[in-house]
């Protein structure tokens, strides 16, 4: 091969690899793997109608110990899907650090940021590198399609009842004015 076909096959296999990067495993291409974080444009997440009950699922923090969905009614809890091998998860990050940030003091909102992958080690040494305080949770059996389908990054968003007001698939800019006015009306009620 010449230098040219070379370039051009690299350059293709590159772009390949970056629209997989985040599929549902089977090829398929999903919309985080095919757009940037989103701006203050994107529009607001859809509201979930007719909510199952949240009973059975939990993830694991770092001891291993099962926090339950359940356990968690009366706060705000801000669920975020992700791998650090995936681009969209990676580049909302810092958005979503912020957004634990902002909310430093109120202790009605909670932060779980689930590594689909399970691998706790891995997880923690990327928050390390990052300098990223973000509590990390693992699944703690299987995760129902309803909190994530096909793609990640993927968050859901449950009010102090513990209903679904928000699955947000893709990355996003967690700062955005939006998101931040509706999260403050969410911890209000």
């Amino acid at each position: 091969m010449n230098f040219k076909a070379v370039t051009i096959f690299s350059i293709m296999m590159a772009i390949t690899l970056s629209v997989l990067a985040c599929s549902n495993g089977n090829g398929k291409v999903n919309d985080s793997a095919k757009s940037e974080v989103a701006t203050s444009e994107t529009p607001a997440a859809p509201v979930v109608e007719n909510e199952p009950t949240n009973d059975g699922i939990s993830f694991l923090d770092e001891q291993k110990k099962a926090v339950a969905l359940n356990d968690l009614k009366g706060k705000v809890v801000f669920i975020n899907f992700w791998a650090t091998w995936c681009p969209p998860c990676v580049r909302e990050m810092p958005s979503i650090n912020n957004l634990k940030k902002h909310y430093k003091n109120n202790k009605d909102l909670v932060f779980l940021m689930v590594d689909v992958d399970g691998n706790y080690d891995v997880s923690k040494k990327f928050m390390e590198k990052n300098n990223l305080d973000l509590p990390l949770y693992m699944p703690n059996g299987e995760i129902p399609s309803r909190f994530l389908g096909n793609s990640i990054p993927t968050t859901v968003i449950l009010d102090k009842t513990g209903k679904m007001v928000a699955r947000i698939e893709g990355g996003r800019d967690y700062m955005a004015p939006e998101i931040i006015s509706s999260m403050d009306d969410l911890l209000e009620k």
